[in-house]
């Protein structure tokens, strides 16, 4: 399985600031064909203490792509009108597009306690030679319990790309841009490739735009709601579906006409039957292919069971063994039923995977 690191421009948990931090007023003068969005972008304190300055720059011409756009950010603290730091960092996209955006994430240098306020102004870019939009990404459902975790892939179909990147920009109720967090993909083929999110993220946080750019090309802005918190009320929890080879390696890749283990984590939290301390269970696995048109199911091409039995509470691992027959993009549906067919946990979460 291709290791996907996945690397922040901010610390994961946001540490909201007193009402006494906040920012200047943002230099806001026009710079040939770039603007920020909002004059005042979103300033907060990071659990390392590092003050970090999000926001996003648009790109206002309509037939000329930018790059090396830069950002200086100006750290005060409440008494001093000369800066404590002056810090400049570029946008999130290396290339904007006509009429395109990017977010953009600074950090200060040092966790310095006495930074209380920041100033933010644009410096000279160059005109760049366009990018094509020829990257597109699929996800299946996004679900949020103690974190927020979904997956997708990454189609490209046209030639070969290196540093490769995916990208989320979460966003609050005002829209402003709250951390952009990276899922490092690398070089690409002429292929699907799969990635997956899985970590906390900051309570404000309502949404966020889904994207990606390499070195030749980029993908559309993909705007995706944070569902509601969803806690389980049922006996069992379905957590970490896996796909694995038979030496235990975890693969989103596959090969047609090998075996691989379908293999999940349950977390029993309470038992059904009190008397005898045991829940017999039948862990369900189905496997679909997906359709052309996004509006249909899919069609199914394998269900596998595991019958099982919970002796008290505590972890158990199930594991159904796969031989793909075919070729494509699939994802995985997880299911616990009780020996009467009844549900006892949530639907687990969706899977993507590649056959080859």
């Amino acid at each position: 399985m291709q290791k996907l690191i996945l690397s922040t421009f901010l610390i994961l948990l946001l540490v909201p600031f007193s009402q006494a931090f906040s920012a200047e007023t943002t230099d806001t003068t026009p710079t040939l064909s770039i603007s920020l969005r909002n004059e005042t972008p979103f300033i907060y304190q990071d659990s390392e203490g590092y003050t970090v300055v999000v926001g996003v720059v648009e790109n206002n011409d309509s037939l000329a792509s930018i790059t090396n756009v830069m950002i200086q950010v100006n750290f005060f603290s409440g008494f001093d009108p000369n800066p404590l730091e002056v810090v400049n960092g570029h946008t999130t996209l290396q290339v904007i597009p006509p009429n395109g955006q990017s977010p953009f994430a600074i950090r200060s240098e040092t966790a310095n306690p006495n930074i209380t306020e920041a100033s933010v102004s644009l410096l000279p870019f160059n005109i760049s030679d366009p990018k094509e939009k020829k990257l597109t990404i699929f996800y299946r459902e996004v679900f949020l319990d103690s974190s927020l975790h979904f997956s997708g892939v990454l189609q490209n179909e046209i030639a070969p790309i290196s540093n490769t990147n995916v990208y989320l920009a979460f966003y609050d109720i005002f829209e402003r841009i709250l951390r952009v967090s990276t899922i490092e993909i690398g070089d690409v083929e002429s292929n699907d490739v799969a990635f997956e999110f899985d970590e906390s993220i900051d309570s404000k946080s309502v949404g966020f735009l889904l994207f990606s750019e390499s070195d030749k090309f980029y993908s559309d802005f993909i705007d995706i709601k944070i569902p509601p918190l969803q806690l389980s009320t049922k006996l069992v929890v379905i957590s970490d579906v896996t796909v694995e080879d038979t030496n235990g390696e975890k693969l989103s890749e596959l090969k047609v006409g090998s075996t691989f283990n379908i293999k999940s984590k349950t977390l029993i939290q309470f038992v059904a039957d009190q008397e005898s301390n045991e829940t017999a269970y039948t862990f369900y696995a189905q496997i679909k292919k997906t359709s052309e048109t996004p509006d249909e199911p899919g069609t199914v091409e394998f269900i596998g069971k595991f019958d099982g039995r919970f002796i008290g509470t505590g972890l158990e691992t199930q594991s159904i063994d796969w031989v793909p027959k075919q070729t494509g993009l699939f994802f995985i549906e997880t299911f616990v039923w009780d020996r009467n067919n009844v549900p006892i946990a949530d639907q687990g979460p969706f899977v993507l995977i590649i056959v080859n």
